[in-house]
């Protein structure tokens, strides 16, 4: 396992501490793993000093309760102490597989209370943490940031609200749009992309693909995804392509304009392996439409990657667009709850995160420059380079 030499000898901020909240605990677990296998590998000469005490642990997470009493009121009760320690404390707020107890039945997880035993966690861990970093992959409201009408701001809000309450930064992943961070300037704010993730997800599955202008092709599935289809298509050195949605503004439906039709611009894709970069799949209609129209411009192959699978309507459109041939392959990250049924197709495939995540805690633990871990440029081209040339075809864990 390489270990960044950035870290050697280098002082954590604070003793490290985590807070993995129920709805992303498998998720978490797995993190604090890499933390500890991080640490216990790393050769430092200092390490039996008192500056980093606390620095090598079984286990870096903490223990809470988030009691319930039957009318549904809760709290947030910590079950060891964190005082002075550099506080992560992990949520996903898409987590739908969770009950609360109210009134004798029970209560479905929304956003919403999720968010509020965020803030439970926070106020029993402000005035003793060090210092509390939230991170949050999806972030809460993060599709209602911009007003168009007379309607609600309610990501900015919650930015607003937890940089009050005292939080230092806010790490999030592959945000819906990253601008909404203005609502807090004097909160960090750190939004990564799983581009690395997705590629090796693709090219340790799929051991066929050429990957160059002849053969390849990065579609954004509307204009809100463009930028990052244009940064994927330029580290791959292949060209991209844009769809964008002609929506009829006479009407509304379900409280946004619905879409006409789908018009494509880019270069020819006919015989091409073409990649569809989002930042999520809420019903799944519209990536299913943009796939049909893909392949009846006589693609070769459809891979759709993107880094949320809420599948909100379910996966029987799914299911059936992929017996039509319509995709080849979704890689979802398992940065958000994914339903179990989802997990068990043959189109899925997984680009796991855990150990980016974790890199990225250690990383922030010791105040150190995130700038190749934010934009991994020359790894993407390096296993790019091994899997044209056929070096590789089933490429290492990493």
């Amino acid at each position: 396992m390489q270990i960044s030499q950035a870290l050697e000898n280098k002082l954590p901020n604070a003793p490290l501490k985590l807070i993995v909240m129920e709805n992303i605990r498998e998720f978490g677990e797995k993190v604090n793993d890499y933390l500890v296998s991080f640490r216990a590998e790393r050769n430092d000469e200092h390490h039996g000093s008192p500056a980093f005490e606390g620095y090598r642990r079984d286990t870096f997470l903490t223990e809470i309760e988030l009691p319930r009493r039957g009318t549904g009121e809760g709290s947030g009760i910590l079950l060891e102490s964190i005082r002075g320690t550099d506080l992560y404390i992990l949520t996903d707020v898409m987590n739908h597989s969770l009950t609360i107890p109210m009134h004798g039945f029970d209560h479905w997880y929304s956003p919403d209370d999720h968010y509020q035993d965020l803030k439970r966690m926070i106020a029993a861990a402000a005035g003793k943490a060090h210092r509390i970093t939230v991170i949050m992959p999806f972030i809460y409201e993060g599709r209602q940031h911009k007003r168009s009408g007379r309607e609600s701001l309610d990501c900015a809000m919650m930015l607003e609200e937890l940089s009050a309450m005292g939080i230092y930064r806010i790490i999030t992943f592959d945000a819906h749009d990253p601008s909404v961070q203005n609502a807090a300037p004097l909160c960090g704010f750190d939004n990564f992309t799983p581009f690395y993730q997705f590629l090796r997800a693709l090219l340790d599955n799929v051991h066929d693909m050429t990957i160059d202008k002849e053969h390849t092709l990065i579609i954004s599935p509307d204009e809100g995804a463009l930028n990052r289809a244009v940064y994927f298509a330029s580290v791959m050195g292949v060209d991209t392509g844009m769809f964008y949605k002609r929506r009829d503004y006479t009407r509304i439906v379900n409280g946004k304009n619905p879409i006409i039709a789908h018009e494509f611009l880019g270069d020819k894709v006919e015989g091409k392996d073409v990649i569809i970069v989002d930042d999520m799949i809420s019903s799944g209609g519209s990536m299913v439409d943009t796939a049909k129209q893909l392949k009846r411009m006589n693609a070769k192959r459809v891979f759709i990657c993107c880094t949320y699978g809420l599948f909100t309507d379910g996966l029987e459109e799914f299911d059936a667009a992929f017996e039509e041939g319509v995709f080849d392959r979704v890689i979802i990250t398992n940065l958000s709850y994914r339903d179990p049924k989802l997990r068990k197709r043959p189109y899925y495939l997984e680009a796991d995160m855990t150990k980016f995540m974790a890199s990225i805690i250690d990383y922030s633990n010791h105040d150190v420059s995130m700038d190749k871990v934010m934009t991994p440029t020359d790894k993407i081209h390096e296993i790019l380079k091994k899997y044209n040339s056929r070096e590789m075809i089933t490429l290492p864990a990493e």
